[in-house]
């Protein structure tokens, strides 16, 4: 570079003004060659071509981008090749379509015709692809059912769910394309936007459709009241005395075991009903493992509200004399 400007440094004027009508000159005949050449006919190349697919918005929605070019080859004048390469002023060819959701494809052939009287002056050669690709379903309304969106993490730990949950609407109906409505599998998910609930639960819920679908899906209602009972479940243990029942005279335990701890949950609102029971530890010689000449223990009697039921130890080995 510093070569170039110590050699125009050392031209006098005269060589200086040379040197730009020199220049002048082959920028004007470049000039000249390029617009001649662009006046001249029969040139031919490929260019993407503006389309728009024309359907009942109303009755069909497009559940994927829609293409919006074509390949074609074409050929003509320079300019216009030009214009159409560069897509100077393009004017999108429409492709009508009545039923859209029973085919997803139109075969270039069927719009060849029309297509060349639409692009002309310019020669249409030929169709690149033989196929244009669309996915357009039927719009349609559906009634599902509103599910509570819960987890492992939805209530404290030792709580839970009294009864069912109550909704109100408990259905709703949503509209949009039937290839989306059917991933929802007849439910709407919605989240109670808690987590490790541990009291009753009373809320106004806004109703959404997912995420992924929201751009297709329309829903009839704005919100669902959802409430529901929790309890807590009561961690609890007592002493029991060991019982046995059907023991041969030559079969026993251990004579220092003469108790089990046992652990259960219970639900809050029935403590005061352990007050109605009296526990053993039952050792049933019928149930003994015959493999390893052990035994389970077993509580009598056994009431639906204690849960999680174990017992320290929960296995005995049987003495055989």
């Amino acid at each position: 570079m510093s070569t170039i400007k110590k050699t125009f440094a050392n031209l006098n004027p005269q060589k200086m003004a040379n040197l730009k009508v020199a220049a002048l000159c082959f920028l004007a005949a470049a000039t000249f060659w390029v617009l001649n050449a662009l006046n001249k006919d029969n040139y031919t190349t490929v260019v993407d071509y503006p389309i728009e697919i024309i359907f009942d918005r109303e009755e069909y929605m497009a559940v994927e981008k829609l293409p919006s070019r074509i390949k074609i080859e074409i050929n003509g004048n320079g300019w216009d090749l030009l214009r159409k390469y560069f897509k100077f002023n393009e004017t999108p060819f429409l492709i009508e379509i009545s039923n859209p959701s029973t085919k997803n494809y139109i075969l270039t052939s069927e719009i060849r015709r029309s297509l060349a009287e639409s692009i002309s002056p310019t020669g249409l050669v030929s169709m690149v692809s033989d196929t244009i690709k669309f996915q357009v379903d039927k719009i349609v309304t559906r009634k599902i059912k509103i599910l509570p969106d819960t987890t492992a993490n939805t209530f404290a730990k030792n709580h839970r769910l009294v009864g069912n949950m109550e909704l109100d609407p408990e259905t709703v109906n949503i509209k949009g394309p039937v290839s989306v409505l059917q991933q929802l599998d007849g439910s709407l998910k919605i989240p109670l936007g808690e987590e490790k609930i541990n009291k009753n639960f009373n809320k106004i819920l806004p109703l959404e459709a997912p995420n992924a679908f929201k751009e297709y899906l329309t829903l009839e209602e704005e919100s669902v009241h959802i409430h529901f009972t929790v309890t807590q479940m009561l961690e609890g243990n007592k002493r029991l005395k060991i019982k046995t029942v059907n023991f041969p005279k030559n079969v026993s335990i251990n004579e220092d075991m003469t108790t089990v701890m046992m652990s259960y949950l219970i639900d809050e609102r029935q403590v005061n009903e352990l007050g109605n029971y009296e526990f053993e530890a039952i050792l049933n010689y019928n149930n003994r493992n015959r493999e390893d000449s052990t035994i389970a223990v077993q509580v009598s009697p056994k009431p639906p509200f204690l849960e999680k039921i174990k017992f320290e130890p929960e296995i005995l080995k049987l003495k055989y004399e």
